[in-house]
C-alpha cells in the first residue's frame, strides 16, 4: 500500500505520467459516454448523405449508408477499450498460472511447463494471435481469446523470473521451517510480491493489445457486422481512401493515442517505481562422499538433531562443490550448541539443510539426518513439512527480509499456529499478540496491526522469536541473530534466547562470528572451518582446553578492553580455502605455524578423548603457553601471510 501510494505519487508529479493520466481518462470517459451521447448519430443511416467528405455537419465525412464516421469513431471506443481489458486480463492470468506452476507443480510436471513458455516466447506475439485466431474463429470472442492467449507467454516469463527472485528471500524460508505448503506460500507470499511489476505490464500491454485487436479487425478476423471497432472502421475507410481519406484517418489516431496512453502511464509507473525495485540481489554458490567423524554421543534420551556425515553440494561450470563436507554432530534436548566459524566455513548451510531449506540444484546427503527422531532426506515432504513446522524455529540473520514486507507482522505469525493447529483467525491471531508479549514487545495488540518497516531492528528480531515459539518448538536455529544490532540489543536478544530455552526446554543451536558470545551462552561449541567441524568442546573448557590452533586463533583475536591501545590488534593470517579450491591435507595447514608435511599431505579425522572433547588436528595445542601460536600480531604479518596464502 505504501509502494502504491508512491508510485501515483511519483505519477502526478511528472509531466509525462499527468499526461498519461489525462489521455487514460479521456479514453475512459469517451468509452462510457460516448455511446450514450452519440450512439443514435452514429446508427442512423442516411442515404442522401452517402460517402460525404469532412463537413461542419460531419467532421469526418460519413460512410458507405451515410452513418457519421466521428460518431461511429467515438462509439467504437467502448468496445475497442473493453476487449482490449479483456484480453489482457485473459494473459495476465493465463501467464500467471504458467509462470508459477513450475513452484507448485513436482519438478517432473513443471519442467515440461517452462520449457513451453520459453519455446512460445520465441515466437512474436502477433503471429500467435493469427495462429490462435484461427483456432478460436473470426469475432469478438475468438480475437480476444486469440489475444489473451498470445500475451501469456511473456506474462509467464516475467512471473517466472519474478518468483526465482522472491523466492530465495528469508521470508519465504520461514514459511517453509513453518510448514506452509507451496499453494499458501505463492498465494500469500509471492503473488503479493510481484503484484507491482505485473500490474505495471498489464497497463503496458494494454496499449499492445489495442494495436492488435485493430490488426485482426482491419484483416476480418475480429469484430464482425454489426458490431464495430477502430480496427474495423479503418478497414472500411481504407476501402474508399481516395474518395475520403479523414474516414481512415479517424480510427487511426483513435487507436494511437489509447494506445500512448496506456503504454505512457505504464512507463512512468515502471519508472516511478524503479528506484525502490532496483535492490533485490541473491546468490548461489556448488559432489562428493567419503566419510567423516560419527557424532557425539548424547547420553540418556533420543537427541532432538542428530547429523552424521553430512555433505552439502552445488554444482558449477567447473563441477561440484561442497561447501560442507562430513560434518557430525548431536543436539540434545534444552541443550544450547554454538557453531563458530569464519565467512565461508558452513555454519549457516549446515542449519538449512537441518531445517530442509537446499534449493535445488543443491544436494544434501549424509549417513543420518534425523530430527526428533525422523529421518528427513527419506521422509516424504508432507510428513517433514508437518514436524519442522510445528517443532522446529528458525531465527534468521536479517529479520527485516525474514518477513514478509506486504503483510502485517500479527498475520504472519498468525499463520504459523493456523497451518498446523485447528484454531480459528482469531484465536490464532490472539495467540500472536501472546507470543508478542511474551518476547517483550510493548503494546503487542497495536503492534500486530503493524507492517515490518515499522518495526524497529531488534523488535522485527524478537517478533521473528515470537513467530518461532507460535507452536511449541523443540530446536530453535538462530543464525546470527544479533547482527547489524547494537550491543545493548544483542545482549537482550540473547537473553531472551535464554529465557525461552530454560520456559520451554527447547534446544537452540546458535550460528555466530562471535566466539566469545557463544562461550557465554552456549553449553557446548562447534568450531567450523572450510566446510567441516575442526573441534567440539564444553563451553566451559574453551578458554582453557581449546586444543585446535583454529580455535585458539579465534579466541585470542577478540579484543579486550584491558588491551594496549597503541599494539595493532591481532588477526588470524591468510584466508580461509574457497570450497572449489581445498588443499590437500588440513585446510588450516597454510595459516598454521604448527604445519607439518604430514599435515599438508593428509586431512586430520575428529577424533573424540575419553571426555567426549572432539579435535581434528596432528598437532593439537596444550597448555597455556601455546594459545597465540596462530595468531599474527602486525598488520604487516597479516599482510605478508596473506600473499603467501594466495600464492
Amino acid at each position: 500500500m505504501m509502494s502504491a501510494r508512491t508510485a501515483w505519487s511519483g505519477i502526478v508529479r511528472s509531466p509525462l505520467g499527468i499526461t498519461a493520466l489525462a489521455l487514460v481518462l479521456l479514453v475512459t470517459l469517451t468509452a462510457i459516454f460516448a455511446p450514450i451521447v452519440w450512439g443514435a448519430q452514429a446508427e442512423q443511416v442516411n442515404p442522401t448523405e452517402i460517402t460525404k467528405g469532412p463537413s461542419a455537419a460531419h467532421l469526418l465525412g460519413t460512410d458507405t449508408l451515410g452513418r457519421d464516421v466521428l460518431a461511429r469513431v467515438l462509439v467504437a471506443t467502448r468496445l475497442s477499450v473493453v476487449l482490449a481489458v479483456i484480453a489482457v486480463m485473459i494473459g495476465v492470468v493465463a501467464g500467471t498460472l504458467l509462470g508459477t506452476a513450475p513452484s507448485v507443480l513436482p519438478r517432473w510436471l513443471g519442467r515440461p511447463i517452462v520449457g513451453f513458455v520459453n519455446i512460445a516466447v520465441a515466437f512474436p506475439g502477433l503471429l500467435l494471435a493469427l495462429f490462435f485466431a484461427v483456432i478460436f474463429g473470426v469475432g469478438s470472442t475468438g480475437a480476444v481469446l486469440a489475444i489473451g492467449f498470445a500475451m501469456a507467454p511473456q506474462f509467464a516469463r516475467l512471473t517466472q523470473t519474478l518468483s526465482a527472485a522472491i523466492a530465495g528471500r528469508d521470508f519465504i524460508d520461514a514459511a517453509r521451517v513453518a510448514g506452509v505448503s507451496r499453494f499458501r506460500i505463492l498465494i500469500r507470499h509471492i503473488l503479493p510480491n510481484i503484484g507491482e511489476p505485473l500490474i505495471v505490464n498489464a497497463t503496458v500491454s494494454a496499449g499492445s493489445a489495442l494495436l492488435a485487436f485493430a490488426g485482426l479487425s482491419f484483416l476480418g478476423l475480429g469484430v464482425q457486422v454489426p458490431e464495430y471497432d477502430w480496427g474495423r472502421l479503418l478497414g472500411e475507410g481504407l476501402n474508399r481512401i481516395y474518395l475520403n481519406p479523414a474516414a481512415a484517418l479517424g480510427p487511426a489516431v483513435a487507436v494511437v493515442i489509447a494506445g500512448l496512453a496506456f503504454n505512457l502511464l505504464g512507463e512512468t509507473a515502471a519508472a516511478a517505481l524503479g528506484g525502490r525495485s532496483a535492490r533485490r540481489r541473491h546468490r548461489l554458490p556448488a559432489i562428493v562422499r567419503p566419510r567423516a567423524a560419527q557424532p557425539a554421543p548424547v547420553d540418556g534420551e533420543e537427541p532432538v538433531l542428530l547429523v552424521d556425515d553430512l555433505r552439502v553440494s552445488f554444482p558449477t561450470p567447473r563441477g561440484w562443490v561442497t561447501p560442507v563436507r562430513g560434518v557430525s554432530f548431536t543436539v540434545a534436548r534444552g541443550e544450547a550448541i554454538g557453531v563458530v566459524g569464519e565467512s565461508g566455513s558452513g555454519k549457516s548451510l549446515t542449519a538449512l539443510a537441518a531445517a530442509r531449506l537446499i534449493e535445488r540444484p543443491g544436494h544434501v546427503d549424509a549417513a543420518r539426518l534425523d530430527f526428533c527422531g525422523t529421518p528427513l532426506l527419506t521422509t516424504s515432504d508432507r510428513a517433514v513439512r508437518s514436524l519442522l513446522g510445528t517443532s522446529l524455529a528458525m531465527v534468521f540473520q536479517d529479520p527485516m527480509t525474514s518477513f514478509n514486507p506486504t503483510r502485517r507482522i500479527g498475520s504472519q505469525l498468525a499463520e504459523a499456529a493456523s497451518e498446523h493447529q485447528d484454531i480459528t483467525r482469531t484465536q490464532a491471531m490472539d495467540r500472536a499478540i501472546e507470543r508478542l508479549q511474551s518476547v517483550r514487545v510493548p503494546a503487542a495488540a497495536r503492534r500486530a496491526h503493524q507492517y515490518p518497516h515499522e518495526f524497529s531492528g531488534g523488535m522485527r528480531q524478537r517478533a521473528m522469536i515470537a513467530m518461532g515459539l507460535m507452536n511449541h518448538p523443540r530446536l530453535i536455529i538462530a543464525d546470527e541473530p544479533t547482527t547489524a544490532l547494537d550491543v545493548t540489543v544483542q545482549r537482550q536478544v540473547l537473553q531472551l534466547l535464554a529465557g525461552v530455552r530454560r520456559d520451554t526446554d527447547a534446544a537452540i543451536l546458535l550460528i555466530s562470528h562471535d566466539i566469545a558470545v557463544v562461550a557465554q551462552t552456549c553449553d557446548r561449541v562447534l568450531v567450523m572451518y572450510a566446510g567441516r567441524i575442526v573441534e567440539d568442546l564444553p563451553a566451559a573448557n574453551l578458554h582453557t582446553d581449546a586444543r585446535h590452533p583454529y580455535t585458539r586463533a579465534l579466541l585470542e583475536v577478540v579484543p579486550e578492553l584491558d588491551a594496549d591501545r597503541d599494539e595493532p590488534l591481532k588477526v588470524i593470517p591468510g584466508r580461509p580455502p574457497a570450497p572449489g579450491a581445498l588443499p590437500t591435507g588440513c585446510a588450516f595447514a597454510a595459516r598454521c605455524p604448527l604445519a607439518t608435511d604430514l599435515c599438508r599431505e593428509s586431512d586430520p579425522e575428529l577424533l573424540a578423548d575419553e571426555a567426549g572433547h572432539r579435535v581434528a588436528c596432528w598437532h593439537p595445542v596444550t597448555g597455556e603457553a601455546e594459545v597465540a601460536v596462530a595468531v599474527a600480531t602486525t598488520a604487516d604479518e597479516a599482510a605478508a601471510d596473506d600473499e603467501r596464502v594466495l600464492r
